[in-house]
């Protein structure tokens, strides 16, 4: 199974990263710098496609803020505080948002929705989410492609391993979610006490 994973991944590449980098991003960017540093992708086109599919990814969940309203109540009645710390952000800091939404958890689609819903200029949004797509698969590729083999050694280390690997990614990950929620907490805590005033 493994290996038909990787054979596909060799063949049908570059329509993956597309359509990874549109759904979620980082583990795809990660695997395309691994593959082209083993030579299983052209490291230019890698970059052009993941950057491309977080564009396209951003765009669409820009345009369902702006033209579906409907499905943005029907998200604010389970995601209300996601919705809520996005307009805080965006608020506070203005067009570099964009730039590192891609990077918060749990707010990668919130923010372009929410951005939708404001009367944000389309093409002002369309600019820098591409500047912004192109910036962070060349954040994320070049690095995996200059470090692949070391990627693969932990890679193999950790499928032989995985007894110790997987509490320590848990660990890395849990950590990483707590301190996004402790950030949200208090955006959330100083607008709450600026009501109050």
């Amino acid at each position: 199974m493994e290996d038909l994973f990787l054979e596909w991944l060799k063949e049908y590449g570059y329509v993956v990263l597309f359509v990874w980098s549109i759904l979620e991003g980082e583990l795809g960017l990660i695997m395309a710098g691994i593959m082209s540093h083993t030579g299983d992708m052209f490291l230019p086109i890698a970059l052009l496609v993941g950057a491309l599919g977080g564009f396209v990814g951003d765009q669409i969940y820009f345009y369902i803020g702006r033209f579906n309203k409907r499905y943005i109540h029907n998200q604010l009645r389970t995601h209300r505080r996601k919705f809520a710390i996005a307009h805080l952000l965006i608020k506070k800091y203005g067009w570099p948002i964009i730039f590192v939404q891609r990077y918060m958890i749990g707010m990668r689609t919130a923010i372009p929705m929410a951005i939708g819903l404001t009367k944000y200029s389309s093409k002002k949004f369309a600019f820098i989410n591409f500047i912004s797509a192109l910036v962070w698969a060349s954040v994320t590729i070049i690095p995996a492609y200059y470090f692949g083999a070391e990627i693969l050694k932990a890679l193999q280390w950790a499928k032989a391993h995985w007894y110790f690997a997987l509490p320590i990614l848990i660990i890395i990950i849990g950590g990483i979610i707590i301190v996004f929620q402790r950030i949200e907490n208090n955006l959330l805590e100083k607008r709450h006490e600026r009501q109050n005033r």
